[in-house]
């Protein structure tokens, strides 16, 4: 493959990773043990039946009663915990027995797919927070003065804003559609305690205001805090333009030279992207099971059908005639940040790919690319908030057996806008935020256990989504900063 385009690897390893994590499961997806010695203390007799889509955990003691645990991943029976982790808090005998015994060679495998690709995640977040560092002082020092940086932030807020809320009325469009919880099982039964407590969305929005103001800037960085960084190196930054002179101009060219080397190294890793990403898909499709899918089908649909719509329709039509980019030649150059940020299903740990792939594919200045991405990556969730808002919906159609009023549905559409800009960019980030949503609407938050089983694979495609808003945001500011930019007058002859 050494010969082919980066974007055409990743896809062939992309392929090749589903086909095997699919042929995994397979074969080897299903398992059965018992097991009479060398047991827990009191225990005389244990049987595991494993599968992807359910684990069954059976222990007899010496007074003969018999223990029954059961793990499944969309948290509809009964009694049954959605994961192995929440299992130990519940029956740490039953824990035990299943970290042993239990597992099918599926699972094993995927778990050491996981392992490997997370080497290629790992190397990515190795280079995220000195190339943040760096990219942004030189861009916001290549533009001029602190006039320069707010009029760039205000186009940059103002692109983030509107796409978060076209995204989140698609969503409620297609939920409305679709109806996916009309007709469903009426409650899945989860154990509260195994959830998270939600803060309100108060609690949050000033606690992402108290993290940008970081008691401990060099703490930040060890974290790394996303947010912390990057208002800390924007404040850096401004600051070192007020100041001016010899001082300003050396700031400028180490953050220019610390920047040329990490992209030189961040070039050197990407290479390895094709690699990394068969691991990822593998483990995915290895461990996840095609039963679990069927009672959530029409679910999948109505965020597979609004993502769809937002990546497909609405950014690039606002692509073509406010950037005035050709959208497929441009998604073509961000197709390997695109593809990996659908394997690895994190947007912070896409950036330094996502950062490489505007400025040297698809011709965005580094000066734009460096202060709109960054800020993207942690403040623009499109995919995010649209998946929150049809999944509150799908959620309070299970549990009321219809949908929400207009009244009610605003209050999602507002909340997901202001939740999403809390989301992480890490997998998974949006059951966080959903708790408030939740909240905001009077629905349990246990009811968000039924998402469980498909979150993965829908946060893989709301995470890509996300990189391309952030990259189509790259290309809209740059075209409105180059229209807004005083033209000079000519001199004097």
């Amino acid at each position: 493959m050494r010969g082919l385009a980066l974007h055409w690897q990743i896809l062939i390893g992309m392929i090749l990773g589903t086909l095997l994590g699919i042929s995994l499961n397979l074969a080897a997806g299903q398992r059965s043990v018992t097991v009479s010695e060398g047991l827990p203390d009191g225990i005389v007799e244990a049987s595991i039946e494993d599968s992807a889509s359910m684990s069954v955990i059976r222990y007899r003691d010496e007074s003969g009663d018999e223990t029954v645990r059961r793990i499944d991943p969309t948290g509809q029976i009964e009694g049954s915990v959605t994961s192995a982790d929440r299992l130990q808090r519940r029956d740490p005998v039953a824990a035990a027995l299943y970290r042993e015994y239990g597992g099918t060679p599926a699972k094993r495998w995927g778990a050491w797919f996981k392992r490997i690709g997370g080497l290629f995640l790992r190397m990515l977040q190795m280079v995220a927070v000195p190339l943040i560092v760096t990219s942004l002082i030189t861009g916001i020092m290549g533009l001029g003065g602190t006039a320069g940086v707010g009029r760039m932030f205000r186009s940059t807020l103002l692109y983030y804003l509107s796409t978060s809320f076209l995204a989140i009325v698609t969503g409620l469009f297609a939920v409305n559609l679709i109806r996916p919880g009309l007709g469903g099982p009426r409650r899945n039964v989860v154990d509260p305690d195994e959830l998270d407590g939600g803060q309100s969305l108060g609690e949050i929005l000033f606690g992402q205001l108290e993290t940008m103001i970081p008691a401990n800037p060099l703490g930040a960085l060890v974290a790394p805090d996303f947010l912390s960084i990057i208002a800390f190196t924007i404040a850096f930054a401004l600051f070192a333009l007020s100041v001016g002179g010899q001082s300003a101009e050396r700031i400028k060219n180490a953050a220019t030279a610390g920047f040329d080397v990490m992209m030189a190294m961040t070039m050197f890793i990407i290479r390895l992207a094709p690699i990394g990403v068969l691991f990822l898909i593998a483990y995915v499709t290895a461990t996840q099971g095609a039963s679990v899918f069927r009672s959530l089908a029409w679910y999948v649909v109505a965020v597979a059908l609004a993502l769809a719509v937002h990546a497909l329709v609405t950014l690039p039509v606002i692509l073509w005639f406010v950037a005035k980019r050709n959208p497929a030649e441009y998604a073509k150059a961000m197709s390997p940040a695109l593809l990996t940020a659908f394997s690895s299903a994190s947007s912070n740990g896409t950036l330094p790919l996502t950062l490489s792939c505007v400025e040297k594919r698809a011709g965005v200045s580094n000066r734009t690319g460096s202060f709109v991405l960054p800020l993207g990556a942690t403040v623009n969730m499109d995919g995010t908030a649209l998946y929150e808002a049809v999944a509150v919906l799908f959620i309070a159609q299970l549990h009321h057996g219809q949908n929400l009023d207009l009244s009610q549905q605003i209050i999602v559409a507002v909340t997901a806008l202001l939740a999403s800009v809390g989301a992480a960019g890490i997998p998974h980030a949006g059951l966080v935020m959903m708790v408030v949503i939740l909240q905001a609407v009077g629905l349990p938050i246990e009811m968000q256990g039924i998402i469980l089983a498909v979150d993965r694979v829908l946060d893989m495609a709301r995470t890509a989504v996300n990189v391309w808003s952030d990259s189509c945001g790259c290309a809209v500011v740059e075209r409105l900063e180059s229209t807004s930019e005083p033209v000079a007058e000519p001199a004097p002859a």
